[in-house]
């Protein structure tokens, strides 16, 4: 079954547009012109359920408004979608029952009682059977620390320690499908990798979907096997994290210093036959950038006999280089 399937889906916004000065003021009180903002363009996503799916964007790249759709928010202009089975905007009721939503810069929690207070308002709100709520709680007490906090008004509660509080909070009904918007924004690194195990071991144990979006894109690497990206309203990637860094990584950069200064000219000439590119970082410093198809190998074979290399490294484009590239360059990925 497909926890999302969403199908040409577009949304579109009106936007009032000023004319300037005095004279435009006043017309605009007479007739007010208007012009048509697409902010999702015609969307196609699958995503099954038990995945863990990393949507990324720039601002502004229509991932808010994506998210709004799937979670009823908002309504879709045209195309098609059902989300657990539901189609969120008109079956509002039954569908909200069946996710979960953690916003790191907004909270779900009541700011001025304390943490288990909250549970309970949720609780009721849900209609959980007590027993499975004492119990699901307790799992999630355990694993995520908290016990402590549980008697905290939330407004006393730290960034770290309101966000293990809003997890818990987002999955007490046992949600199918997690959504997860900046979950780890501005929290430390130990918090951090606390929150994503917690997040691997509920995907784990309960079969929670997750679709995670933040600009983070290490917390992407720790948990999403897969990751869409999102550009001006459209998916221009929808694949594996591997794939991405194999089709996209551009190559192996080779750090090499030398025991005395070698000039770039004879460094070409050796490497002549190769997809590389020489820079200088220093008089005896210098880097090799590999084109995809030729190996390390390839380019050491022609060095390491007659050159003096005192140190070298090799390093490979990280997926936060790739993905800034990827938008820098306007790189046509599907």
């Amino acid at each position: 079954m497909l926890a999302i399937d969403a199908k040409e889906l577009t949304k579109e916004f009106k936007v009032y547009q000023s004319r300037p000065g005095l004279l435009g003021a006043f017309r605009d009180l007479l007739n007010r012109q208007y012009r048509t903002i697409r902010a999702v363009d015609g969307i196609n996503i699958e995503i099954e359920a038990g995945e863990m799916v990393g949507y990324i964007g720039e601002n502004g790249a229509g991932k808010s408004t994506t998210i709004k759709m799937l979670t009823g928010i908002l309504q879709p202009t045209s195309g098609e979608l059902k989300v657990n089975g539901f189609d969120p905007h008109k079956q509002r009721e039954q569908f909200v029952k069946t996710i979960g939503v953690v916003f790191g810069q907004r909270s779900q929690l009541w700011w001025d009682i304390a943490v288990q207070e909250s549970f309970r308002l949720l609780q009721k709100v849900y209609q959980i059977p007590d027993q499975e709520y004492k119990q699901h709680l307790g799992r999630m007490i355990e694993i995520l620390e908290i016990e402590k906090l549980l008697d905290q008004p939330v407004r006393k509660l730290s960034l770290g320690q309101r966000m293990r509080c809003e997890l818990a909070a987002s999955l007490l009904h046992k949600p199918k499908l997690l959504f997860l918007d900046e979950p780890t924004i501005g929290l430390d690194v130990l918090v951090k990798e606390n929150i994503r195990q917690f997040l691997r071991e509920i995907n784990k144990e309960l079969g929670t979907t997750i679709l995670l979006t933040t600009h983070d894109i290490s917390d992407i690497e720790a948990l999403c096997s897969r990751v869409i990206m999102l550009d001006k309203g459209k998916i221009i990637y929808d694949g594996s994290l591997t794939q991405l860094k194999k089709v996209w990584g551009g190559g192996r950069k080779v750090l090499l210093e030398m025991e005395k200064e070698i000039s770039l000219d004879e460094l070409q000439k050796r490497t002549a036959d190769l997809s590389v590119h020489w820079e200088s970082r220093s008089p005896r410093q210098y880097i090799a950038y590999l084109e995809q198809g030729d190996g390390v190998s390839d380019l050491l074979s022609r060095l390491v006999q007659d050159m003096p290399i005192m140190e070298m490294q090799i390093e490979e484009a990280t997926t936060e280089e790739i993905v800034r590239k990827i938008y820098q360059e306007g790189i046509p990925v599907a």
